[in-house]
């Protein structure tokens, strides 16, 4: 599914470029919204996600735009400005969805998802292995019944964790999905990030199952192979 991203600040832009990426959707990146409205005009996207401060044309005058000329395509809307009446105007302007900044990845990944499904592609909004329960919606987890309290970055790891729970994940690949990097070998967020998670889904007899594979990343796993 090609997603169409319309955003001028690039450090966002990249962030969600490279989650969506990763999430396995064909994403391209504009920074203006003429180009916003020429490219989704051309082209063939099953979404867009829409800066509503954009330069040239604004957000809501791309939502025009697109509301007349393809009043089927899905635009999520995301926004620094938290007025009701900037999201009834986003709203009315022929948005699907509206999100405020800052943002958690998941929450928008979710948004996606939700807008994308057909009747027959509905997908849950619940994670589960191992006696862990995560919910995206209400962003709660559980392990073997048992709230855990975690963070927004610790919810967005454990998250791509659990998309891949028979997975090796690399460190690389942890970096970009969770903190948007591509590469950064002074770093040791990962495995600080880990080590809280072992430590909060930890309990005693049953350490958290998430595992270390030497030289090369991390595995939700049952028991050390």
């Amino acid at each position: 599914m090609r997603i169409l991203v319309a955003e001028d600040e690039a450090a966002i832009a990249d962030f969600i470029d490279r989650g969506l990426s990763a999430e396995g959707y064909a994403v391209t990146v504009v920074s203006t919204g003429e180009d916003a409205v020429a490219l989704a005009l051309a082209e063939d996207f099953g979404l867009v996600v829409l800066d509503r401060m954009l330069p040239g044309l604004d957000g809501i005058d791309v939502l025009r735009a697109l509301r007349d000329a393809k009043p089927e395509l899905r635009v999520i809307m995301l926004t620094a400005r938290t007025a009701i009446d900037d999201r009834v105007a986003g709203l009315d302007a022929g948005a699907v969805d509206y999100m405020t900044k800052p943002f958690a990845f998941d929450e928008l990944a979710a948004r996606v998802r939700a807008q994308l499904r057909g009747p027959a592609q509905a997908q849950p909004t619940r994670l589960e292995a191992l006696g862990i329960e995560l919910d995206l919606l209400s962003r709660r987890v559980t392990r073997d019944g048992i709230e855990v309290v975690l963070s927004t970055k610790e919810f967005e790891l454990l998250t791509y964790f659990l998309r891949h729970p028979s997975n090796v994940l690399s460190r690389e690949q942890i970096l970009s999905a969770v903190w948007g990097y591509s590469h950064d070998p002074g770093t040791n967020i990962v495995e600080v990030y880990v080590s809280y998670l072992r430590r909060k889904l930890g309990r005693p007899g049953s350490p958290a199952p998430i595992i270390t594979v030497r030289s090369v990343g991390y595995r939700l796993a049952a028991a050390r192979a």
